[in-house]
């Protein structure tokens, strides 16, 4: 079967051919309609979880995908083939991943049946992305007129955590790079706060001189930016980050770092996908394109600025 797979870690993903997975006991294998990309993919091509999790080369790349069960492995299943199904490939082995025709997935992880009346690349693009934003919504411990700093807020995380967090009434500033106000604003966000030319600290003291309750920082690489981000919270409040840098960071007395790891479950992405097949839950797609070109897509997602979700077609190819 076709794949975008990393020969070793740092190495240039590319199109290539790898047996088609057999599913065992308690699996089921999916064939991929959609993949979507999120920076995982590449964080995790390039080594970020080596030495904590088991590896395997060709490390085929991705971690969600929407498709139809094709096969059921042994034992009991809750699923049958034919199964709308979406959701996020794990491991340990790291190395299954989705940019391909067909993955094999635990019929206890993270998979869940499609909703009526929600398409399939929607679908594909919910589970890392609304998984974590639901989640990082519950660390930061926000019930409602809170104030929330989103940086990198125009990404795919950022897009479902603004929305999720005006649901209940948290006052979101979305620091985005480019001229994003009608488009973050649509989907929540009270101040949109361009970061193009650097931090905007005059524009965020404007948004909120107090200070604010809690940081979701889904950009900083370092932990000094995300410091400098986090001296904004006020003592008492949540500095967040994605990226791992929250530990090493010199916060501001009475501010907590979190370190966040996704969780991922079936019954969250259920309540998501629902909330997305009602349209409650908007998942803003930028760019759909083939198989093929999910090598230049990974290497654009790796300089920042996305603006929503890129989603992968696989489902018209006719590849067996």
């Amino acid at each position: 079967m076709r794949a975008i797979a990393v020969s070793a870690f740092r190495a240039g993903p590319a199109l290539v051919e790898v047996p088609k997975p057999e599913p065992a006991a308690g699996e089921v294998r999916v064939r991929v309609e959609y993949a979507s990309l999120n920076p995982y993919d590449w964080q995790t091509a390039d080594g970020s979880l080596d030495g904590q999790v088991p590896h395997v080369f060709p490390l085929v790349v991705g971690a969600d995908f929407a498709g139809r069960v094709d096969m059921i492995g042994g034992g009991d299943n809750r699923f049958r083939v034919g199964d709308k199904v979406f959701g996020r490939a794990g491991g340990p082995p790291v190395g299954a991943g989705t940019y391909c025709d067909y993955v094999c997935v635990p019929q206890d992880s993270a998979i869940a049946l499609v909703p009526l009346g929600l398409d399939g690349r929607f679908a594909a693009a919910i589970p890392t992305a609304g998984m974590a934003a639901a989640q990082i919504l519950e660390a930061a411990v926000l019930r409602g007129h809170e104030s929330l700093l989103v940086i990198g807020a125009a990404g795919g995380v950022g897009s479902c955590l603004t929305q999720l967090a005006k649901a209940r009434d948290v006052r979101v500033i979305a620091a985005v790079r480019g001229d994003e106000r009608s488009r973050m604003g649509s989907l929540g966000a009270a101040v949109t706060i361009d970061t193009t030319d650097g931090p905007a600290s005059d524009a965020l003291r404007a948004a909120c001189p107090d200070g604010i309750d809690a940081l979701a920082d889904l950009a900083s690489a370092d932990p000094e930016t995300f410091a400098a981000h986090a001296a904004t919270v006020r003592p008492g409040g949540i500095a967040l980050s994605t990226r791992g840098v929250a530990a090493g960071a010199s916060l501001p007395a009475g501010v907590r770092g979190i370190d966040f790891r996704l969780d991922p479950t079936p019954v969250l992405l259920d309540i998501l996908a629902a909330g997305a097949a009602d349209g409650v839950l908007r998942v803003p797609i930028d760019i759909e394109l083939p198989l093929e070109k999910a090598p230049e897509a990974l290497d654009r997602n790796r300089t920042g600025g996305a603006r929503g979700k890129t989603v992968i077609v696989l489902r018209n190819h006719g590849h067996r």
